[in-house]
C-alpha cells in the first residue's frame, strides 16, 4: 500500500465549549499542564481504568470506540491512520496504559440503538441488534498533548441528553449521512469519554460506584460542561451518599463555587461542606475547646486532645480555612482561671489537713498531680498566644501573681518547682525570639522569678517534664542581657553567687556573664563614644 500522503487537521469553525474544553486531569492522560481543579497524579488511587471496548464495561454503553488515533498507528489492516508529527512521549504513554483496539464487539442483548458493520468494512462498531444507519455521529477528541479519540454514536441520544451535543450536531448535520465532529483541546480523554459513555447507561448509579469518587468528580465537571442534567444529577447523588478524602472534598468546594447547581440537588453536599454559619460561631468552639482541654480531667486523653486542638487553632495548620483571629480576651480568661485554680492549690499545701502523701482528705488524686495539670494548661496556652503573637499579656499576669510568689517562698520544693516551669517557659520564648515584650515588662519578670528559678532549678533538672535545660540556660542568659546594664549587674551578681555555692544546681550563665562583663567594662575612649552619640 501506498504511503499516505500528508494531511493537515481540517479546522472548525466552532471552538469548543469553555467547561468542555478544561476537564480535569487524570492518570488516563500524563500532561505537563495541570487542571485548576484536580491533580493528575492522584487519580491513579481514585480513578477507574479506562474500559477497552472489548470488554463487557464498555459494551454496555453502546458506544462505537473506533479507536484512539496515536499519531502513526494503523488503525486496522489495509488502512493507515493520517501522518502527523512524531509521536509525543504523553501520547505514546497514553497508548501503552489504554491501548484501543480499531474493532469492538459487545453482547448482541445490548442496546438498540447499535449494529456491528458488514465484515471487512473499514470501519468499526458496537454490534446490537439496530441497524448501521444508528450511527450518524462521528465524534473525533484530540487531546491537548496529543493522542486522539473517535467515536461513532447515536444522534438521538446525545441530542436528548446534552444541549451542548445537540447545538453542536444541529450545525454539522448534512443530509442523511454521518455528521463529523472535532472537538479539539480536550484536556483529558478519558473523563469525557466516560461522561458521555454514561449517556448510554442503563444503569449510572452503578457505573459511577465502579469509578468511584475522584473520577466521579471529573465527570461531574464535564457533564455540567456539556449540560447533560442526567448526569449531573447522579453524580451529585453519588457524592453525597459517599465518604471523602481531603483532597476529594477540596476538589468538590471548588467544583461547586465554579459552577451553580440545582439547590434542591447540592442541599445535603453544601451541608456537609459548610458546618459554621459565621465567623462568632468559630469563636465560640475555639473558646469551647479550650475550656474542655483545661477542665478535662483524664490524662490519657488531656494528653492527645492538646495536640491536636493546638494543630486546629495553630496560624499555619493544614485545616486553616479563612479562619478569623483567635480571641485573645477569650484565651486570656481561660489563663486567668488556670492562675486562680493555682492559688487555691497552694493555699491547700498551706493548710494542716493532709495525709502522709500529700493529698488532701476525700480528693481523689494527689495535690501535686492537680498542681502539675494546671501548670501544664497554662504552659499549653502560653505556645498558642505565642504563635498567634499574643503572649505579652500572659507575662504581665504571670508577674504580678503576688499571692503565688509569697507561697512559693512557704511551699515544699517539689511543689513550687512546678511554678518555676511556667517561668522556665516564658524565658526561653523570650530568649528564642519568639515572644516580644516591653523592657519593663522584661525587668519586672526576673525581678519576680529569676532568684525563684535559681532555687529551683536542681529540681527542674530531675523532673525535666520536657523542658530542653541546656536550651533553658542559653534562653536565660539572653533574656538578662536584653535588661539595661545596671540591672544586669545586679542580677548577674546574684547569679555568680548562687552558683559559686551550688554548683551544677544552678544553671550556668558563664557564657552571658562573659558578654556582660565585655559591655560593662570597656575602656573610657569607648564608653565616652557610646555615651555622645
Amino acid at each position: 500500500m501506498a504511503a499516505c500522503a500528508r494531511r493537515k487537521p481540517i479546522l472548525r469553525r466552532r471552538s469548543w465549549c469553555c467547561s468542555l474544553a478544561e476537564p480535569p486531569s487524570s492518570p488516563e492522560q500524563t500532561t505537563s499542564s495541570k487542571s485548576l481543579h484536580y491533580k493528575p497524579n492522584s487519580l491513579s488511587k481514585h480513578g477507574r481504568p479506562n474500559s477497552v471496548p472489548t470488554s463487557p464495561q464498555s459494551c454496555k454503553s453502546g458506544l462505537n470506540f473506533v479507536g484512539r488515533i496515536d499519531r502513526r498507528r494503523i488503525l486496522s489492516p489495509g488502512r493507515v491512520s493520517p501522518i502527523d508529527s512524531d509521536p509525543t512521549v504523553d501520547s505514546v504513554q497514553e497508548m501503552t496504559r489504554d491501548p484501543l483496539p480499531a474493532v469492538a464487539s459487545a453482547p448482541k442483548s445490548r442496546s438498540h440503538s447499535f449494529r456491528a458493520p458488514p465484515e471487512g468494512s473499514s470501519s468499526s462498531s458496537v454490534s446490537g441488534s439496530g441497524s448501521r444507519r444508528d450511527f450518524d455521529v462521528r465524534l473525533k477528541l484530540k487531546g491537548r498533548n496529543g493522542g486522539s479519540l473517535i467515536l461513532e454514536l447515536n444522534s438521538e441520544i446525545l441530542k436528548a441528553n446534552s444541549e451542548v451535543f445537540a447545538a453542536l450536531i444541529a450545525e454539522h448535520q448534512k443530509g442523511s449521512g454521518m455528521c463529523r465532529i472535532e472537538v479539539p483541546e480536550v484536556e483529558n480523554l478519558g473523563v469525557l469519554r466516560d461522561a458521555i459513555e454514561l449517556m448510554f447507561e442503563d444503569d449510572i448509579p452503578k457505573m459511577l460506584m465502579k469509578m468511584r469518587v475522584y473520577r466521579t468528580i471529573g465527570v461531574l465537571e464535564v457533564s455540567a460542561g456539556i449540560m447533560f442534567k442526567k448526569g449531573i444529577l447522579a453524580c451529585l447523588k453519588y457524592l453525597e451518599a459517599v465518604p471523602w478524602t481531603e483532597e476529594e472534598e477540596e476538589n468538590l468546594r471548588i467544583l461547586l463555587t465554579k459552577f451553580k447547581f440545582d439547590d434542591v440537588a447540592t442541599r445535603d453536599i453544601l451541608a456537609r461542606l459548610c458546618l459554621l454559619e459565621s465567623k462568632d460561631s468559630e469563636q465560640n468552639l475555639a473558646r469551647q475547646l479550650v475550656w474542655s482541654i483545661t477542665s478535662c480531667a483524664d490524662a490519657n486523653a488531656r494528653t492527645e486532645l492538646k495536640p491536636l486542638v493546638k494543630g486546629l487553632l495553630c496560624k499555619s495548620s493544614v485545616y486553616e480555612k479563612d479562619q478569623p483571629d483567635l480571641n485573645k480576651e477569650d484565651i486570656y480568661g481561660v489563663c486567668q482561671s488556670c492562675l486562680g485554680s493555682l492559688v487555691s492549690l497552694f493555699e491547700e499545701a498551706s493548710d494542716s489537713i493532709y495525709d502522709g502523701r500529700g493529698a488532701k482528705k476525700k480528693t481523689d488524686k494527689p495535690l501535686i498531680e492537680r498542681i502539675s495539670r494546671q501548670v501544664d494548661n497554662l504552659n499549653w496556652l502560653l505556645e498558642i498566644l505565642i504563635d498567634w503573637q499574643m503572649a505579652e499579656e500572659l507575662v504581665n499576669m504571670w508577674t504580678d501573681q503576688a499571692e503565688l510568689l509569697n507561697m512559693h517562698d512557704t511551699a515544699s520544693p517539689m511543689l513550687r518547682y512546678e511554678l518555676s516551669r511556667v517561668s522556665a517557659n516564658i524565658f526561653i520564648a523570650i530568649g528564642t525570639r519568639k515572644l516580644h515584650s516591653r523592657s519593663e515588662a522584661r525587668s519586672r519578670l526576673l525581678q519576680a522569678w529569676f532568684g525563684r528559678m535559681l532555687s529551683d532549678f536542681g529540681w527542674l533538672q530531675r523532673c525535666k517534664k520536657g523542658l530542653d535545660m541546656k536550651a533553658l540556660e542559653e534562653a536565660m542568659g539572653q533574656t538578662l542581657l536584653t535588661l539595661p546594664l545596671k540591672q544586669q549587674h545586679t542580677l548577674f551578681m546574684e547569679w555568680f553567687g548562687c552558683f559559686s555555692k551550688h554548683g551544677t544546681e544552678c544553671p550556668n550563665l558563664s557564657k552571658a556573664f562573659q558578654i556582660w562583663w565585655r559591655r560593662s567594662f570597656v575602656t573610657g575612649s569607648e564608653s565616652y563614644a557610646i555615651e555622645s552619640r
